[in-house]
């Protein structure tokens, strides 16, 4: 039994997960990203309370943490760009106190992305796939790479974090220091924000959100296509450089803002068309995640596993490419 965490600026959830890579229980509270650092620790610890009350949770071999980053999975602590109160938080730590952990799991961090990637490898998109970009576009823009077949983290866990590659080189700042990075033009929060820039205004009753504004531009409201219509070409720009650098065959959507299906995608792969003009670039397929909002569960447990008894893992992982 594989025990997961998936901590987001929105929402942080908590999973128990079998050597399948099936979710069997999930947990869920809303991120409380405005308040302190133990109020913020408090919503990670009631996940893992509802978890640790089903009677699976005593055959526990294993804990992953996905986190919006940076983080650092060497010292086990966590940044994120969008929670404040959290600058150097010692998550690992603060989740192996909890009373109900079984002694023999030591928590394993890895950035929320690259547990998106670690999953879509193992299960999804991007299994059987030898070098590829996966992605998470939601409260914030996260990546993960595999590259000759295996999941590439870099020394402290972030490799692959495209969110943060400008690509606006005189555009607005980012909270992490820089200025015109891709997650400040196509997270939810940008695409909300430019839509109401450009004089959108949501439905009575209905709060603004990417999601508000997609059901706008469904209807057919221009200044809601424009703002998908940007976020694709921002995350077009990153990817396309990403391209360049390592050589992909395959790139991987998900996150809640991929949720919005063509009118992300049409923008990103039409612009992609234009970034991509090097002759290893352009063959470069984009496609959604298959495995939705749950890759970032599944991939913590993944790499808990794999760090934990890593040749039971890896003998199914060479079970499922060859199938």
């Amino acid at each position: 039994m594989y025990g997961a965490l998936d901590i987001g600026g929105t929402k942080i959830a908590g999973a128990l997960i079998d050597t399948e890579g099936r979710v069997l229980l999930r947990a869920q509270r809303p991120t409380p990203a405005r308040e302190p650092a133990a109020v913020l620790m408090g919503a990670v610890t009631a996940v893992l309370d509802e978890l640790a009350r089903d009677p699976r949770w005593a055959s526990l071999s294993c804990l992953g943490i996905g986190s919006a980053g940076p983080v650092d999975a060497a010292a086990g602590t966590v940044s994120p760009v969008n929670i404040a109160a959290w600058r150097g938080f010692p998550l690992v730590d603060e989740v192996r106190s909890h009373s109900g952990l079984p002694a023999s799991v030591s928590p394993v961090l890895i950035g929320d992305a690259v547990a998106m990637a670690a999953a879509e490898h193992w299960l999804g998109a991007a299994r059987g796939v030898d070098n590829a970009l996966c992605m998470v576009v939601s409260t914030g823009v996260g990546g993960g790479l595999i590259l000759n077949g295996a999941l590439h983290q870099g020394p402290t866990g972030n490799a692959g974090h495209i969110g943060h590659i400008s690509v606006a080189l005189d555009g607005a700042p980012c909270p992490c220091g820089a200025r015109g990075c891709v997650e400040g033009l196509s997270s939810g929060a940008a695409i909300t924000r430019h839509a109401l820039d450009a004089g959108w205004t949501p439905p009575p009753g209905t709060a603004a959100s990417a999601e508000s504004v997609a059901a706008a531009a469904r209807t057919g409201d221009l200044r809601a296509t424009a703002a998908y219509d940007r976020a694709g070409q921002a995350l077009a720009a990153g990817i396309a450089a990403t391209a360049a650098l390592v050589e992909l065959d395959l790139v991987v959507i998900g996150g809640g803002v991929a949720q919005a299906g063509d009118l992300l995608f049409g923008p990103l792969r039409r612009h992609f068309a234009r970034y991509a003009k090097l002759d290893f670039t352009r063959q470069v397929r984009i496609v959604p995640s298959l495995l939705a909002l749950d890759a970032g569960l599944i991939g913590a447990a993944a790499a808990a596993a794999a760090k934990t008894h890593r040749p039971d893992v890896e003998a199914r992982a060479e079970a499922h490419s060859g199938s």
